[in-house]
């Protein structure tokens, strides 16, 4: 029933978006008909898919590197209270700076390769990932703590007997929020400075007027995003029903 309301909704947005261009009479280089777009897909499907790839491979990545660099901070968070003290006003501290702001910094510092697009994805989930995870770990029901202490666990046997698992359905929702921000930390580090992905390939299509391929490889990353977020989401399920199970 999801599909199928999915797909009633896609083509309503399609149809929405041809309404427009007969409507507003735009001309195709300010807004192409979803037939042209379609069209311009077809014919440019190797040069889509070719930077498609590095930008998912950008992605994938950052969203690898990001969950286990946030998750390894979390963990860290929740059991030492140094590191509480010290680290978690530093975390709240670089929310202040617009992560956007650094991608020149990093493409000066690591090239316009696939290293700094993977750093800008890195560095935008990290911070959802290490915060909902640390939320999750931080409320474990006290009275388990308590029973498990009563018990003679040791505090690494409550860590990865109760906090942990009682914290995946919070690990779950830092992960879908880092698999929506993942694709728009690679492609504006790509708008940067890059010679493949789809952000270069958004940027190259509109200096030369080629609106119609602009629209396709946007569509293309949208399609990628959805389909990351709607399996990360499938995992995300899972880590649920194992917490709860």
């Amino acid at each position: 029933m999801k599909r199928l309301d999915a797909l009633w909704a896609l083509l309503a947005g399609i149809a929405a978006w041809q309404a427009l261009v007969m409507i507003t009479g735009a001309p195709h280089f300010i807004l192409p008909s979803p037939l042209r777009v379609a069209s311009t897909a077809i014919k440019s499907y190797e040069i889509i898919l070719s930077n498609a790839w590095v930008t998912a491979l950008e992605v994938g990545l950052g969203l690898v590197l990001g969950t286990a660099l946030g998750v390894a901070t979390a963990i860290h968070l929740t059991t030492s209270a140094l590191a509480r003290r010290i680290m978690l006003p530093m975390l709240v501290f670089t929310q202040a700076v617009p992560v956007f702001a650094l991608a020149p910094i990093l493409t000066l510092w690591f090239g316009y390769g696939i290293g700094s697009k993977v750093i800008m994805a890195v560095l935008i989930i990290y911070f959802p990932v290490t915060s909902a995870f640390h939320d999750g770990l931080s409320r474990t029901p006290p009275a388990l703590l308590d029973l498990a202490k009563t018990m003679g666990a040791t505090p690494r046997q409550s860590l990865w007997r109760l906090r942990i698992p009682h914290a995946l359905p919070s690990l779950g929702t830092g992960l879908r929020l880092a698999a929506v921000y993942a694709p728009i930390g690679a492609v504006i580090g790509e708008w940067v400075g890059a010679s493949k992905g789809l952000g270069y390939l958004m940027l190259l299509a509109n200096g030369r007027a080629k609106i119609d391929l602009m629209f396709a490889a946007l569509i293309t990353l949208a399609i990628m995003t959805v389909a990351l977020h709607w399996a990360i989401g499938k995992l995300a399920a899972r880590l649920d029903a194992y917490a709860q199970g």
